[in-house]
């Protein structure tokens, strides 16, 4: 144990700054179990490590509302679950939390692990953009929306709490594709969730404009 806790320190040592990224080892799920409850995020993208700080309370509510309007449809369909921040893990160095998920029943009953994490990709994954550190943005923009896209994805929402936008991404020839980006005024559907439909705005409400 103790030599476990050594290479762990070691190992955590070799990244820095706020959004960690390891340049010499190739991280793994294993990796991140043993690290200790610390209240920070620690997701692996093709081996390399990334944390992040608990987020903006902005950030948090945007994650709620997503998660509450994509319920209502939900509730009235049965057709699978939503949830926050669940673990999905693709691969052993392809472990992510994604901020919002969208999953159908069968998928869900093919995917969910003993260990209560998902092995494999939901249908939907949303990612409220982070603003505190330009690394994080970059991170969900860039990593993981290739990683999403890789490994079967069929839908990516980037959510933007400062402009009020969305950007959908829809999978087309393989490939996660940037199909429009949605503002306030607009209606947000997909054939994805058949019969889904809310305005942008209904996502974005009781957020105050940041001076």
């Amino acid at each position: 144990m103790q030599v476990c806790r050594l290479v762990l320190y070691w190992r955590t040592m070799l990244t820095k700054g706020e959004n960690m990224m390891s340049t010499v080892l190739q991280w793994t799920s294993a990796d991140i179990a043993a690290l200790p409850e610390d209240g920070k995020r620690y997701e692996i993208i093709d081996g390399e490590l990334f944390t992040s700080r608990q987020p903006h309370w902005h950030h948090q509510f945007t994650c709620f509302q997503t998660a509450s309007v994509l319920n209502v449809w939900n509730k009235q369909t049965k057709a699978g679950q939503v949830n926050l921040a669940p673990g999905v893990i693709f691969a052993d160095d392809d472990d992510v939390a994604p901020d919002v998920v969208w999953i159908s029943k069968e998928r869900r009953a093919l995917l969910l692990g003993d260990d209560g994490k998902l092995h494999g990709a939901p249908e939907l994954v949303i990612e409220v953009l982070s603003f505190s550190n330009r690394a994080n943005e970059m991170r969900d923009r860039e990593a993981k929306l290739k990683l999403y896209s890789r490994r079967g994805v069929s839908e990516s929402w980037m959510v933007n709490w400062l402009s009020r936008t969305v950007e959908i991404y829809r999978r087309e020839r393989a490939a996660l594709r940037l199909v429009g980006t949605f503002y306030a005024v607009d209606t947000l559907e997909t054939p994805l969730l058949p019969g889904f439909s809310c305005l942008v705005s209904e996502i974005f409400e009781d957020i105050p404009d940041l001076p």
